[in-house]
């Protein structure tokens, strides 16, 4: 670019920040410069790779070429400085690279995350920015995440989550050209401290308690060694793969699933009736209360719908651990509320894909979502002061709480 060329894209942005216009986009001033300051700086860097050592082996200049960047500028073409021996790696632009690094990438992985499709993308990003990418291009830059991906998924993790939550998403992936349905298992856990996180995510052809078994031990090697109280639905075999891997977890199944479950037995003109006689069973004041009212659900109904009452009766002592604590620690753990909140956000993300076109494009775009989930999830929970104190009560020896904060992790008041 010659300095005339230069000064005439100089006088052009003066004017485009004195009257307010965009420097940046189609017709910006901004794209020639970057072009320029590129340009120069490839040159520099040729001139330092060509030092006394390469001229002495014969190497020098061998023209340029030229090629296409896009950028969060525009899109415009740079001259490549070429040495005869081909030795020169640029590290400002790098060899078969076409998409400037600089916040172009991150802008299009955000809105990845936030669930819009490559075709919105490619729009929105030849709007914004006068730069058309290609749906090979966008997968490339979205596939930059694997390596975090895979690093969150074998993280370390604390030794001990006081509750934790179990259950599966179902997604439709393409496998060789047909779609397969897939299971999501997702872990929400809450540490010592009240903080909630997800400990893990796993992908399986379908919800079973042998892959949960596998799930479990992959927790394990990661540095788990205790859960206290673990809320799952009422799947087969589920109980007996806690409790291999953690032997003195306790486990609640969801009430919700179990009515959920059970209401699909009972006729539709005794579901109003039968569902009132069976919240005093769950919403009893004690355990002991709600074991009379369960024999009373038995001798009204037992003879008409003997698999239901057969099914609360076999599940009743992980249906009714909750009874054990006061009311904040039941609402938290008498339902999987909290892990399917959890999947509800994630699917305002997801529900725009009718189809992943692989497992791992499944896993990148969950894992963004989680990662935008969890910026909010800043504090501990409520009244978990008071909460983790009923719960060192109750499993002393197996919380070690540090006593130079406080149970919600803030340094105490001198």
């Amino acid at each position: 670019m010659t300095q005339e060329e230069l000064n005439k894209i100089e006088k052009k942005a003066l004017e485009q920040l004195t009257t307010g216009k965009s420097l940046f986009g189609k017709d910006g001033a901004f794209a020639p410069l970057l072009q320029n300051f590129l340009d120069k700086a490839l040159e520099a860097e040729m001139e330092d790779h060509l030092d006394q050592e390469e001229r002495s082996q014969g190497n020098k200049r061998n023209g340029k070429g030229s090629k296409k960047i896009k950028t969060g500028v525009g899109t415009f073409d740079i001259k490549t400085p070429q040495d005869r021996q081909s030795s020169f790696e640029p590290e400002i632009v790098k060899k078969r690279q076409t998409i400037l690094a600089d916040n172009l990438s991150d802008k299009i992985i955000g809105l990845y995350g936030l669930g819009m499709s490559y075709r919105d993308i490619c729009s929105h990003i030849k709007e914004m920015y006068d730069t058309e990418i290609s749906h090979n291009v966008l997968t490339e830059i979205t596939d930059r995440i694997i390596p975090d991906v895979k690093a969150w998924q074998n993280r370390p993790l604390d030794p001990l989550y006081c509750i934790v939550w179990m259950d599966a998403m179902h997604y439709k992936v393409k496998v060789d050209g047909k779609i397969q349905h897939r299971a999501l298992y997702n872990i929400l856990g809450i540490n010592k401290d009240g903080y909630k996180e997800v400990l893990g995510m796993y992908i399986s052809e379908s919800e079973g308690a042998n892959f949960w078994l596998q799930v479990l031990t992959d927790l394990q090697n990661r540095g788990l060694e205790d859960i206290l109280i673990a809320c799952t639905d009422n799947l087969k075999g589920f109980t007996e793969a806690i409790l291999s891997i953690f032997p003195k977890t306790e486990i609640q199944l969801c009430v919700i699933h179990q009515i959920r479950n059970s209401m699909k037995y009972v006729a539709s003109k005794d579901q109003n009736e039968f569902m009132s006689d069976l919240k005093l069973v769950y919403r009893a004041t004690s355990k002991e209360v709600a074991e009379d009212q369960l024999l009373n659900l038995e001798e009204k109904w037992g003879k008409k719908y003997p698999v239901v009452i057969e099914s609360w009766q076999n599940n009743w002592e992980h249906l009714s651990q909750y009874f054990k604590y006061t009311q904040p620690i039941r609402k938290l753990i008498y339902t999987t509320n909290a892990v399917e909140g959890f999947h509800r956000q994630v699917r305002k993300v997801t529900k725009t894909k009718g189809a992943f076109t692989n497992d791992m494009a499944l896993l990148k775009l969950v894992y963004l979502a989680t990662q935008n989930i969890q910026k909010k999830w800043t504090s501990p929970l409520h009244n978990w002061s008071l909460t983790i104190q009923q719960l060192y009560i109750r499993f002393e020896d197996r919380i070690r709480l540090d006593l130079a904060t406080t149970p919600s992790g803030v340094p105490p008041k001198e």
